[in-house]
């Protein structure tokens, strides 16, 4: 995981990655699939089914999974 600081960097994930939208200040990463029917991050959405990640903004930023952040924002330090 990473940590996301600034609002520039995050928009600039956003508008590279096609699986990713923006609902207010929460990043959403949302795909297509059957198992959203019955996931509690399943969302009906268009006519089909998406299973759905919520990344809320906290005092520290985003906390993203690293294949979103790719060279942006900092590495989260585990233990």
């Amino acid at each position: 995981m990473a940590y996301i600081k600034s609002l520039q960097e995050m928009e600039k994930i956003v508008s590279q990655n096609k699986s990713l939208y923006w609902d207010g200040w929460t990043v959403v990463s949302s795909f297509p699939s059957d198992k959203g029917r019955t996931s509690k991050y399943g969302a009906y959405v268009k006519g089909k089914w998406h299973l759905q990640k919520r990344f809320v903004l906290t005092g520290d930023g985003w906390d993203i999974p690293d294949r979103f952040a790719g060279d942006h924002g900092q590495k989260r330090m585990e233990g």
